[in-house]
């Protein structure tokens, strides 16, 4: 069930981020006055539609519902660089078209800086260690200390201890961080220790008397579970600056990421035609590095948003800012077939003074969005494999 709730969510919350950065296309070419001729939420087939005398995009412009809810899409008038007709996509001037391929980017941009200012105000989880924060306004909330993971055969484990009960004391001190817990197993390793525990929505609170692992023998810790607690960082008047500092720090480690994920990628093609077996290994292994960091699909609606709907609404509103900034960051890339792509063509030929012809630009991006599907089957699989 939970897995069912965390599809239709991440279904919900996909089709959302990516209606918006098509949106974002439809307003700027009826802006540059090129003709919206269809509006879709999902791609086809067709569910339901119906053309509208007069709309926010235009005059006639066929707004659609369709059957596969993976996003949407905006068919504007002749498309291509070289139509020259009234209203098209073509005859707009550099600029205006520079706009309008900009504009899904930048829709999806100030989304997620909406999205973090907004969460701000009520409390944004703490993800990174130098999360932006305006100190003189920044209030730190942290929950009770958890336990994430109970390893099998454990002195925890074995004392009856299980995954998300909270600790409120270990050795009849109170626990307030993760750093503490961790001292005090150390410093009484070998030992039994009283352990006070609540789990689920029981009132009252469990003692457990553990024997912790000698350091002999504490390869895998000595208390053998994991503790987490989450911190929430809460703004008042400095929420929309939190918002758009937020953002930009994590575009700036997305970039970070893509390059990373790229790099080992090749490094890896390139060491796995070499003719010594340990730099092949070598290559083997930073193939795989880049893999684990790439979800696609299957691995976002099937692995991590069900994890997501599961601790709770700031983290899903997270995870969507997060992947709003992660399209954006794609589609400015000059990938063919994507936003990106297509404005470096598109200027290439302006700059090499040659004329962009309408089978030039289809054959370049029909060859760029067969290698993103070809991409998308690798990712598809890996993401299957990974369950």
């Amino acid at each position: 069930m939970e897995i069912i709730i965390g599809i239709l969510v991440g279904l919900i919350l996909l089709t959302t981020i990516v209606v918006i950065h098509e949106l974002g296309h439809a307003i700027a070419a009826r802006r540059n006055g090129v003709i919206v001729e269809e509006f879709g939420v999902g791609f086809p087939p067709r569910a339901v539609g119906k053309k509208f005398k007069n709309s926010f995009l235009g005059k006639n412009v066929f707004f659609s519902l369709n059957w596969l809810p993976l996003g949407g899409f905006v068919k504007m008038h002749g498309e291509n660089d070289a139509d020259r007709r009234p209203g098209t996509f073509g005859r707009a001037t550099f600029w205006q078209k520079t706009k309008i391929l900009l504009a899904g980017v930048l829709m999806n941009w100030l989304t997620a800086v909406v999205l973090l200012s907004g969460l701000s105000l009520f409390g944004v989880p703490k993800v990174i260690d130098d999360q932006f924060t305006i100190k003189s306004d920044s209030i730190v909330q942290k929950s009770p200390i958890e336990l994430a993971l109970v390893q099998e055969g454990s002195p925890a484990a074995k004392s009856g201890l299980q995954t998300g009960d909270r600790l409120i004391s270990f050795d009849g001190k109170a626990i307030d961080s993760t750093d503490q817990l961790y001292a005090l197993t150390k410093q009484q390793a070998g030992k039994s220790v009283e352990v006070v525990t609540k789990r689920g929505d029981e009132k009252n609170t469990r003692t457990t008397i553990v024997t912790l692992r000698a350091e002999k023998d504490a390869k895998e810790g000595y208390f053998g579970a994991a503790p987490q607690q989450r911190e929430t960082l809460r703004a008042t008047w400095s929420a929309p600056i939190v918002g758009v500092g937020l953002t930009s720090q994590l575009t700036v480690m997305t970039f970070q990421g893509l390059g990373d994920t790229l790099g080992d990628f090749g490094q890896g093609l390139v060491q796995k035609i070499s003719f010594d077996e340990k730099v092949r290994n070598e290559g083997g292994q930073n193939i795989e590095a880049a893999g684990k960091n790439v979800a696609g699909p299957v691995g976002l609606l099937g692995k991590i948003l069900p994890g997501v709907v599961q601790s709770g609404l700031p983290f899903v509103i997270l995870v969507m800012a997060i992947i709003s900034i992660s399209l954006a960051a794609l589609n400015v890339l000059p990938i063919p077939a994507l936003d990106g792509g297509r404005w470096f063509v598109m200027a290439f030929f302006r700059l090499i003074k040659k004329p962009l012809t309408a089978k030039i630009e289809e054959r370049i991006h029909g060859t760029g969005f067969l290698l993103l599907m070809g991409l998308f089957v690798l990712i598809t699989i890996a993401d299957i494999g990974k369950f």
